[in-house]
């Protein structure tokens, strides 16, 4: 029989994409203070999405400045060549898409082998099953609920079934694997989310859009 879905509070991440660039730093500081979980950071190149932001030298140049995990997630092809390089920059979790390169099986492995989390996403059009046979590798699966490259895109609401499918898969295996969400997330989407089980939601400009960041984040998390 299958273990039942371990139970766990829904945690926040803000996405680092939408905060002020002139101030990384204090951003990065302010959110944490404010009680975000972890930090999401995109990292774009302008290929395998409309959109460049940034590399391994400005994650390693942040990360003294938070003591919570950094949550990477990689919009590069090919990502395998550049694997190390963000572990090294102090990369908690690393995540990628099945359509960055060829082998995901080995990629989860390579993440896994530098001694980091390994994490799947899952485009608006990528269905569940690309991740089906890699589930024993994943530390996170992560749903975009948007089409990636820019930040401030509506919800896709179709997403939800999605999540729920995922939810099904993952407990079925009884692992410990967080669900995540990344796209349009705001205190009026994130309940949606969460009942279709996510428990890690990413928000952009619904905690750093926001002049009050404990206030955001409560409001995604469904506490205040």
């Amino acid at each position: 029989m299958a273990a039942a879905h371990i139970s766990r509070p829904v945690r926040i991440a803000p996405s680092l994409l939408a905060a002020d660039f002139a101030r990384l730093g204090e951003e990065v500081r302010a959110v944490e203070a404010a009680g975000a979980d972890w930090l999401h950071l995109d990292i774009m190149d302008g290929h395998f999405v409309p959109n460049i932001s940034f590399g391994p030298g400005l994650v390693k140049a942040l990360r003294p400045h938070a003591r919570i995990p950094f949550d990477v997630h990689l919009m590069i092809a090919p990502a395998d060549p550049y694997l190390a390089a963000f572990a090294e920059a102090g990369a908690d979790l690393i995540s990628l898409h099945p359509e960055a390169g060829p082998h995901l099986h080995r990629s989860l492995q390579t993440i896994r082998g530098l001694g980091k989390k390994a994490g799947v996403v899952l485009n608006p059009a990528t269905p569940v099953s690309a991740v089906e046979n890699v589930l024993d590798l994943c530390d996170l699966v992560l749903v975009m609920s948007v089409n990636p490259g820019f930040g401030g895109q509506s919800f896709i609401r179709s997403q939800l079934g999605k999540i729920a499918a995922l939810r099904a898969m993952i407990t079925a295996t009884g692992r410990d694997i967080a669900l995540q969400v990344d796209g349009g997330v705001t205190p009026e989407t994130a309940p949606d989310c969460i009942a279709a089980g996510a428990d890690v939601l990413v928000a952009g400009t619904a905690v750093f859009g926001r002049p009050d960041y404990a206030a955001a984040i409560r409001a995604v998390r469904g506490v205040g």
